[in-house]
């Protein structure tokens, strides 16, 4: 398949819908990856049917050898990714003091660690290339920590530090790597309506590299 690739990491029916139809409505065939199959198949069947180019790939987002397997397959059923979204995350409710180390540690693996094998796995091709883009979805909690979210906070605050840090990295390879701050719950119908949101991403995506930004706050 000849069209330009992008990747979203965590797809389901909320913001990585409205980004997955921004980036195919711009041309873009779809490698949609999620844990759930039949979740995944049922909501890429709604991009289908608008004709959008669509390939699902199942995988978990906090076992690294399964989202590997997953880039590997879309490299080879497609090509290297020339964007990336990773949209995934985790929630274990609980003050700090109550969270049990498994549990935090399982969510951080989704939440952060797993954003990072999926950046690993398109920056070679990229840096080859010497362009690409790298968006990460980022939230409140990590400009505003809220005790009864801890595990979540601490996910989106690793995940907005490692936004900044492989921007920091990467910028001078051509690579554009970004995170999209969503202040407030995605909602059909609202402001944090994932049609609404989807637009932040576009807008960094198409940023030249003198102008790359880091951060979108969407609030």
């Amino acid at each position: 398949m000849s069209k330009k690739v992008c990747a979203i990491v965590g797809f389901g029916s909320g913001v990585s819908m409205g980004v997955a139809r921004a980036f195919a409505k711009e041309g873009f065939a779809l490698a949609l990856v999620a844990r759930s199959p039949s979740n995944l198949t049922n909501n890429a069947q709604t991009l289908k049917e608008d004709g959008y180019s669509v390939l699902t790939f199942a995988a978990d987002a906090g076992d690294e050898a399964s989202l590997v397997q997953a880039f590997t397959q879309i490299r080879t059923e497609l090509s290297d990714p020339e964007v990336l979204i990773y949209n995934a995350a985790a929630f274990t409710p609980g003050k700090p003091s109550s969270i049990s180390l498994e549990a935090l540690v399982a969510d951080f693996r989704v939440n952060v660690a797993g954003a990072l094998v999926a950046a690993q796995q398109v920056i070679p091709a990229m840096k080859a290339n010497g362009k690409g883009t790298i968006l990460l979805t980022g939230g409140g909690l990590a400009l505003h920590p809220f005790a009864e979210a801890a595990s979540l906070s601490i996910g989106k605050a690793g995940i907005r530090s490692l936004a900044f840090t492989l921007a920091q990295e990467l910028k001078a390879s051509g690579i554009h790597v970004g995170t999209v701050t969503i202040c407030g719950t995605v909602q059909s119908g609202t402001h944090f309506d994932p049609d609404l949101i989807a637009p932040s991403y576009l807008t960094l995506h198409k940023q030249s590299q003198a102008a790359f930004e880091t951060e979108v706050i969407y609030q």
